[in-house]
């Protein structure tokens, strides 16, 4: 068998969820078109998206400072500035850990169903289907929220400027909300564009956010208004925790966790880009892991100005601007530089949120291929002209503008989806890995980017790490006399509702006709019993050719 042929054949010795021969196409292959076909999908959007781009969708996806600003409330408000540059710090060593499994995944299975493509395949014999319906609908239900959730806080911060300016105005529900789904339709017009548009709009957008995020790391500590001392000092910075809740000051700094969660969700981003990306088994992993790596550090460096100049947290966390980081704006900057470091913020945010919609419209195009999603037939088309799949873009458009209804019933209530995107990530980024790690061992078979032998030990800490996060970002602020409705994690219902209507929809009916990844190309993968090909065994010497192959790539 001609090995430079093989090297782009899948790479997962797990049993394969159809069976048949790979059909011979009706023109040259490229690689990845070989690879995506003998995953058993055929081609169907063009190849426009690099290493470069796709990592500029990830990037903006994971929109640092827009993502920061989002969240200070959590990062801040739980733990104070200990709980802000200690808890990154832990927490993105183990979100580190997840990344680098999922690339791992990435490499060997670089389809736009992404994780849940991959819970399918893994899974133990039976239980595939039931694997990808759970992931599916847990990632989709974090790609559903992105959007929104970014949208309602730029909304919040653009009408917070109108606050600083007038001090007499004071940003209505309504208005909140109509400016927020504003620009959730603009954010739809522009993912409906065809692929090389968007992907040199993000790579713009990536651009403006990089250069915004340093600006800003740049320019608070150099203009701030703080005198005697200038900056906190670093016993108080790294040393007291302020404990706002009614929990032990570890759980409250595992609380504050949330906000470096939720920031870092994104790095999934070219995983669901794969099938639109040249040299996918190879740049999409890549892609992940540059993404939660710069994220994590330029990240950290954010939180280090904010913890070293904030003067007030309390006065921070409870302005009537009703959005903290512009309040802390205005507590540590000159007037002028705090209304442009908030309108920087804001320019950052847009870009964000388009790329949180373009990501969440592939993932909803490739569980609508495989008829997860009732009306499928309609959410899988891609459109003739753009070659995008449109009608997934604004499925999801409506569904967010839907949640944003949650902003009349109070800042706890649409804080949740803040929360339930952290939880929703980390549980479908988890699964696959999970199987992987757990169940699969060592018939699992590698893509050209791997772990090698620290695959398992990554993926043990990834799995540990969410193990302990999902109940404590479940957590209320407040316990006993404290705790009421208003003050409630909706987290619970928010995503467990949902997962448990979906949970009780397989066992009811699902499981009586959803198979798991449809395939529309039949095809055979790499068996568990044998490395076949195309009815041709690779011997033990042949095959460790096309891993030695493989390792150059890399």
């Amino acid at each position: 068998m001609d090995i430079e042929h093989a090297r782009h054949r899948p790479s997962a010795s797990v049993s394969s969820v159809v069976k048949g021969d790979l059909p011979t196409a009706d023109h040259p292959m490229t690689a990845d078109e070989e690879a995506l076909y003998a995953l058993g999908y055929k081609q169907e959007f063009k190849r426009e998206f690099s290493l470069w781009t796709t990592f500029c969708v990830s990037f903006a996806v994971l929109g640092l400072l827009p993502s920061f600003a989002s969240t200070l409330y959590y990062g801040m408000g739980y733990a104070g500035t200990a709980g802000m540059v200690w808890g990154w710090i832990v927490a993105m060593l183990f979100i580190q850990c997840v990344a680098m499994s999922m690339a791992e995944l990435c490499s060997s299975m670089p389809t736009s169903g992404g994780l849940y493509y991959a819970a399918a395949v893994l899974a133990p014999e039976g239980y595939g289907p039931f694997a990808a319906w759970i992931t599916g609908w847990s990632n989709w239900i974090v790609q559903v929220t992105a959007a929104p959730s970014v949208d309602y806080s730029m909304a919040a911060m653009i009408l917070a400027l109108g606050s600083m300016s007038n001090p007499e105005y004071i940003p209505t529900q309504y208005q909140t909300f109509l400016l927020s789904v504003f620009i959730m339709i603009l954010h739809g017009v522009i993912s409906s564009m065809p692929t090389l548009w968007i992907a040199r709009f993000n790579s713009v957008g990536t651009i403006i956010n990089i250069i915004a995020l340093v600006a800003v790391i740049i320019i608070i500590p150099a203009d701030t208004t703080r005198r005697n001392p200038r900056f906190n000092p670093s016993g108080s910075v790294w040393g007291d925790i302020s404990n706002m809740t009614d929990y032990p000051s570890g759980i409250a700094v595992l609380m504050s966790f949330i906000s470096v969660i939720w920031t870092m969700s994104g790095y999934d981003s070219p995983f669901h880009l794969a099938e639109e990306c040249s040299n996918a088994n190879i740049a999409s992993p890549r892609a992940i892991v540059l993404t939660s790596g710069i994220g994590g550090v330029m990240g950290w460096f954010l939180q280090l100005v904010v913890a070293y100049t904030v003067i007030d947290i309390n006065a921070v966390l409870e302005s009537d601007l009703g959005q903290p980081f512009a309040a802390y704006c205005l507590q540590v900057l000159p007037y002028k530089t705090s209304v442009a470091v908030t309108a920087l913020t804001i320019v950052c945010a847009f870009s964000m949120g388009q790329g949180c919609m373009v990501a969440a419209s592939r993932v909803s195009y490739a569980y609508a291929r495989d008829d997860c999603f009732p009306l499928s037939k309609y959410w899988k088309r891609v459109h003739p002209l753009t070659k995008t799949p449109v009608n997934a873009v604004w499925f999801n458009c409506v569904i967010g503008i839907l949640l944003l209804f949650l902003i009349f019933a109070g800042d706890i209530a649409i804080g949740a989806i803040f929360s339930v995107g952290a939880i929703a990530a980390f549980v479908a980024f988890t699964i696959p890995i999970f199987i992987r790690v757990f169940f699969v061992g060592d018939r699992f078979r590698r893509g050209p980017w791997h772990l090698g032998k620290w695959s398992k030990p990554i993926g043990w800490a990834a799995c540990g790490f969410v193990a302990l996060m999902v109940p404590i970002l479940c957590l209320p602020q407040s316990t006993g006399e404290n705790l009421n409705a208003e003050n409630m994690n909706w987290t619970c219902l928010v995503y467990g509702g949902p997962m448990l209507a979906v949970t009780i929809w397989w066992f009811v009916d699902a499981k009586n006709w959803f198979n798991g990844p449809k395939i529309n190309i039949e095809h055979k993968m790499l068996g568990a019993k044998g490395n076949i090909v195309e009815g041709i065994n690779i011997g033990p010497e042949q095959q460790n050719s096309e891993e030695d192959i493989l390792g150059k790539d890399k």
